[in-house]
């Protein structure tokens, strides 16, 4: 699993064909293939409740038939010529922590049995199978701040196999918010990732991340509403104690996107709320399908140059 340069990706070191894999269906784009060309092409495939299940353990892939029929007929509508792609999954099959180190090894084969020792407390599944990336966010006089991602190995096995049994290799796979990260310019950004069952909150400064949190949301829809207004309460009182500033705008990626948050039960417990917009729509996007308003962040990111 790869996640060089996850904030600002290198120009041309990702595929040019993504998808993400929702609850709610499989997104796919493919960017212009011109070298100055902004057009993404964007296509959706919905999923039945229940189909994609997102979690730690397997099977996240409940109806794996129906889950590979979405992601044949979303990719399939983009008209890609290329086959490697990159594959964004949900925020809840893997776990994403920013950890302080003392000191890094700063070659990757030295720096990674580190890493690992430190994951072996903090996640509920075996390090050594799991797939483990690291970036290092900043260095400090006395500490390193660094990224890391950690999967169970059958977890990423299952949606990887997915996609090569739809005639795709990923090239990469990201979490759905460091996906989207990546679409996010300018200075600090606070970011709300909200699916059916969980939310990801995250704070982003230039090609930082300062903060990832993810949570599970019950499905009752008053507790449900609850928890979505508290995660973002704490996140937004994080932001404002680390960072001594207030956030001009909330950027948003969920069913409905920004206009159904502005709407929502638990923007109005948020007091004072920021402005809400859409996390990243592709700027020239072309919708070869119907594509559900609020779900196109983690791809517009996947793709970003």
């Amino acid at each position: 699993m790869a996640i060089a340069s996850i904030i600002k990706p290198t120009p041309g070191m990702r595929p040019r064909l993504a998808c993400e894999v929702r609850p709610e269906g499989v997104v796919a784009g493919r960017a212009s293939a011109e070298k100055r060309g902004t057009e993404t092409a964007l296509a959706f495939a919905p999923l039945a409740a229940g189909a994609l299940t997102p979690g730690l353990k397997t099977p996240n892939l409940a109806d794996r038939t129906a889950v590979l029929a979405a992601l044949e007929s979303a990719l399939s509508a983009t008209n890609a010529r290329e086959r490697e792609l990159t594959l964004v999954i949900p925020d809840a099959a893997a776990r994403v922590l920013l950890l302080d180190f003392d000191t890094l090894p700063a070659r990757r084969q030295d720096a990674m049995p580190v890493v690992k020792f430190r994951l072996r407390k903090m996640v509920p599944f075996d390090v050594e199978t799991a797939s483990v990336s690291y970036q290092t966010m900043a260095h400090g006089p006395s500490s390193v701040s660094v990224l890391v991602t950690v999967m169970p190995g059958d977890v990423l096995a299952e949606y990887e196999g997915a996609v090569r049994e739809a005639g795709y290799e990923p090239g990469a796979v990201l979490p759905s918010t460091l996906a989207a990260a990546a679409a996010v310019s300018g200075g600090a950004a606070l970011l709300v990732n909200h699916s059916p069952t969980s939310v990801t909150t995250a704070v982003t400064q230039g090609d930082e991340m300062l903060l990832h949190r993810s949570m599970d949301l019950p499905a009752e829809n008053a507790a449900h509403e609850q928890e979505m207004a508290q995660a973002v309460i704490t996140t937004l009182a994080w932001y404002e104690d680390t960072l001594r500033a207030t956030p001009e705008k909330l950027h948003y990626a969920g069913a409905g996107g920004a206009e159904a948050a502005r709407n929502s039960q638990w923007l109005r417990w948020v007091d004072p709320a920021p402005a809400v917009e859409d996390l990243a729509l592709p700027q020239g996007a072309s919708m070869l399908t119907a594509v559900p308003v609020g779900s196109t962040a983690g791809v517009a990111g996947a793709l970003a140059q």
